[in-house]
């Protein structure tokens, strides 16, 4: 992962997923929103067809529990106990979709190599519309 334009950029070490994860923390409303309509836009067959790509990848491999436990560290940002105050505010069909997309984005980033551009792009493109570094 590269700096962005403006200088931003991962700290040294941070894990593509640690970056998502903290990006998810940062995020606003209107960063919620964006996120959502961009699961509005994109969400499609072959979104779906990515991800069960990269599941099955991941099953192949012997990671499956490691994509659940990072789907349920996921839940708990934005749903479960005490989620953070902007998915919060967001709750309902806006946060529901951004829900989406940050799951999609966390598979992309999980499966990795295991993933074809085509389907890795997919599943990350919906989240990248608040946090471009994605794509």
């Amino acid at each position: 992962m590269a700096e962005d334009a403006d200088g931003y950029g991962p700290r040294p070490g941070q894990s593509a997923i640690d970056r998502l994860l903290e990006d998810c923390r940062t995020l606003s409303p209107a960063g919620i929103e964006r996120v959502a309509g961009g699961w509005d836009r994109h969400s499609n067959g072959v979104l779906r067809e990515a991800e069960t790509q990269a599941v099955r990848a991941l099953e192949n491999e012997g990671r499956r529990q490691e994509w659940e436990d990072l789907r349920s560290r996921l839940l708990g940002l934005t749903e479960q106990d005490e989620p953070l105050v902007a998915w919060r505010f967001e709750h309902g069909p806006v946060g529901h979709k951004a829900e989406e997309a940050l799951i999609a984005a966390a598979l992309a980033l999980t499966a990795g190599d295991t993933l074809d551009r085509r389907h890795r792009d997919a599943l990350l493109r919906p989240m990248a519309e608040a946090l471009p570094w994605l794509l």
